[in-house]
């Protein structure tokens, strides 16, 4: 498979959807912009449910949720275009149900990720960016609160602090990045190492 598998990870708030969408607008034809849930119709409708914060959902229902849209995106956009050779950046991927269900949530890393190997055969990312932003700092931020959010700073707190446990464990694919800083500096950083993976070098 040819191509280059980009995820974007971190809080919520953290600018994973600005940093997805900057590289793709960087790579131009070359590459794509997706969304975790989303990017299909499945994915989408599992976006609306998973992120309302009047709709009550259990952890292991959660988790599949996820885990199913995610299957869908894989099927029909990301794995067609890695094989065309494009550039898939995705703002959010499977660290995330790692972190999220699997750390936060309680049910265990290793049995989320299981799901999700099955969800994905296997599919994994060949770059992925940690953007590190302060748990206050990204509350701070303007948006609409979604389910998650609205559970307060401890579930922000575990899913960083089991974001760099992965991170820590895997520290050829991973990059950590200040997302703290202006959007346009945090987007050259990416794109640095983006582009120095395209190349076959360290950044």
């Amino acid at each position: 498979m040819g191509g280059l598998f980009v995820t974007f990870e971190g809080i919520d708030r953290a600018g994973k959807t600005t940093q997805a969408r900057l590289l793709a607008e960087a790579l131009g034809d070359e590459a794509i912009a997706v969304r975790e849930p989303g990017g299909t119709a499945v994915g989408e409708r599992v976006r609306e449910l998973v992120k309302d914060p009047e709709v009550e959902v259990g952890p292991e229902a959660e988790a599949l949720l996820f885990a199913a849209a995610r299957a869908e995106l894989v099927a029909s956009v990301i794995r067609p275009a890695l094989e065309a050779g494009r550039v898939v950046a995705s703002d959010r991927y499977l660290d995330s149900s790692l972190a999220y269900q699997g750390a936060g949530r309680g049910l265990g890393v290793e049995e989320v990720a299981a799901v999700n190997r099955f969800a994905t055969g296997g599919l994994e990312p060949d770059l992925t960016f940690l953007l590190g932003v302060e748990a206050g700092a990204a509350a701070a931020r303007a948006g609409e609160v979604d389910r998650f959010e609205s559970e307060g700073r401890a579930l922000q707190d575990a899913v960083l602090a089991a974001y760099e446990r992965l991170a820590e464990a895997e520290p050829e694919r991973w990059r950590r990045i200040d997302a703290d800083r202006p959007a346009e500096e945090v987007h050259a950083d990416v794109l640095a190492e983006v582009q120095s993976a395209l190349a076959g070098t360290p950044a």
